[in-house]
């Protein structure tokens, strides 16, 4: 059986478009896959649970039986995509427990792929984020997003130790348009008859980009 992924979209910085990107990827992998399990790990509203009620559970990660609820669900070679909306203030105390249970070796052990999207802002919070990432997880487990929303400029060297994936800003109309609980990316692609719009076409690059991190995750082992 191929490794089953675990896609950990995060940042220790608010407003970067971590939501947004768990969301896509969500509907991305659910369309690839047939089935994808979801978890919000978020203080905020609206959180992926509001959007994808569906496929997504909420979790807790205060305590440790939260913390253990999230893990067992995770450690499981089940062919099940997981994807986690990790709050920025959960972001140490998550990677934290994960260092402190040996997430990496367990995972290994189980044929679980652990993938990070770390969404990359310009500031010192967003650099010592990574930092730890990077000393708590292989480099392949990494990948920067380049959110063009927020990191007006050039992508700084710190964040290009791994693979990146950019995704352009939209317009604000556009913005708020997918921004509604009833907005589907996927239903989006396939209604829409006008594929050279420039919503269709943002979708697709990022859909994309997904599929690309899927490729190179199997072409590791999976």
């Amino acid at each position: 059986m191929p490794r089953t992924p675990v896609y950990i979209i995060c940042s220790p910085r608010p407003q970067v478009g971590k939501t947004l990107i768990a969301r896509q990827l969500s509907e991305f992998l659910r369309l690839q896959r047939g089935d994808v399990l979801a978890f919000d790990v978020n203080l905020k509203e609206p959180s992926l649970v509001d959007y994808l009620p569906r496929l997504t559970e909420t979790a807790e990660i205060d305590d440790t039986f939260g913390k253990m609820a999230l893990m067992d669900q995770l450690i499981i070679n089940d062919g099940l995509a997981k994807v986690i909306d990790l709050g920025y203030p959960s972001f140490d105390e998550f990677f934290g427990m994960i260092e402190e249970i040996g997430f990496v070796k367990e995972s290994a052990r189980s044929e679980v792929a652990p993938v990070v999207l770390f969404i990359a802002d310009s500031d010192r919070v967003s650099a010592r984020g990574y930092q730890t990432l990077r000393a708590t997880l292989p480099p392949n487990a990494i990948v920067t997003v380049e959110n063009e929303f927020v990191m007006r400029g050039r992508l700084p060297e710190a964040f290009m130790h791994n693979r990146v994936m950019r995704i352009a800003e939209l317009p604000a109309f556009l913005k708020t348009y997918i921004d509604r609980l009833t907005f589907s990316f996927t239903e989006y692609l396939r209604t829409e008859t006008n594929s050279s719009t420039e919503l269709h076409q943002w979708i697709r690059n990022n859909y994309f980009g997904f599929r690309e991190i899927e490729r190179q995750l199997m072409q590791q082992g999976g």
